[in-house]
């Protein structure tokens, strides 16, 4: 596989990102220390689908309520174990069908960017999960200590494309503590989840918070997230930062107690929306971008 190493050209942050394995972002180093959680690896990711890293979450992230969804008039019934259809352990349909998928084209690279590009209709069975045909693209780039990730849905047919998915960044701080990682987040809503992880409705203003991560775990769904928004955490002389730049109005906040990792996810719709709406649409001549970048 054709690994892809961007370099700062002002600092001695680098970053890794596989194309044909899901244009996934495997490595975020500053001064050689790895700030990416590795979890299983990018093995397992190609094998089993286990996410680590940077992976995009497409074109849904998190989870559905069901096998099947309807898009203005369209319904579509999701087979899992096919198409790239994965569940999670309550049998749900989770993070879409791009994980490790090979297909994704190059289209240009320089020492500190990256495009490349996926025609989703052009393969049957993405289309079979998803038939909403239109280009997808990824502009990566790394300057001035900030991955910077932008994402186009760009349709190609005359039905609109929504816009469900996500980026799942497991970001660690070697050599300090979990208990001693300190967590900022911006003014939120807060989506009450059920047993299975699906919104209930029930939603709670939560206003910024800065707190010490301790023995806390979370797998809470947010909405409300204004462009700009900063989430960060720090600890051991390190900060680092995600910016939710442009269109990412919603997040999830993963941090296992098993694991070091804090994961804050940009989601341009929130859990199960492709079921429920909440998403936006985009048509013919209207490309939906959406931008997130991690400051080191």
């Amino acid at each position: 596989m054709h690994v892809v190493t961007l370099r700062d050209p002002v600092s001695a942050v680098t970053a890794q990102f596989v194309p044909d394995a899901g244009m996934i972002c495997t490595s975020l180093k500053d001064r050689g220390a790895e700030l990416l959680g590795q979890r299983g690896g990018l093995d397992s990711y190609v094998a089993k689908g286990k996410t680590m890293g940077i992976p995009i979450l497409y074109p849904w992230a998190n989870r559905l309520g069901a096998n099947v969804y309807t898009v203005e008039g369209t319904t579509v019934t999701l087979t899992p174990g096919q198409n790239g259809v994965r569940l999670d352990p309550n049998g749900l349909p989770i993070h879409g069908v791009l994980a490790a998928y090979s297909g994704w084209q190059v289209r240009t690279e320089s020492a500190s960017e990256l495009t490349a590009e996926l025609d989703f209709g052009a393969d049957p069975k993405l289309f079979a999960s998803f038939p909403f045909p239109h280009l997808l693209t990824m502009t990566v780039s790394l300057f001035a200590r900030n991955l910077t990730v932008r994402t186009t849905v760009t349709a190609t047919g005359d039905q609109g494309v929504p816009v469900c998915f996500g980026f799942h960044p497991y970001l660690q701080l070697p050599g300090v503590p979990r208990a001693d990682w300190v967590i900022e987040t911006p003014p939120l809503r807060h989506l009450l989840l059920d047993h299975q992880g699906l919104p209930t409705g029930q939603k709670t203003e939560q206003p910024a918070a800065c707190e010490r991560l301790g023995d806390k775990a979370f797998d809470d769904g947010y909405d409300q997230v204004a462009d700009g928004s900063v989430f960060a955490v720090s600890g051991g002389g390190r900060r680092l930062e995600v910016h939710f730049e442009q269109g990412y109005p919603a997040a999830q906040i993963f941090a296992p107690t098993s694991e070091d990792v804090v994961c804050f996810e940009p989601m341009t719709a929130p859990a199960d929306a492709l079921r429920r709406g909440g998403y936006r649409l985009a048509r013919r001549g209207e490309p939906a971008a959406a931008v997130f970048a991690i400051r080191v």
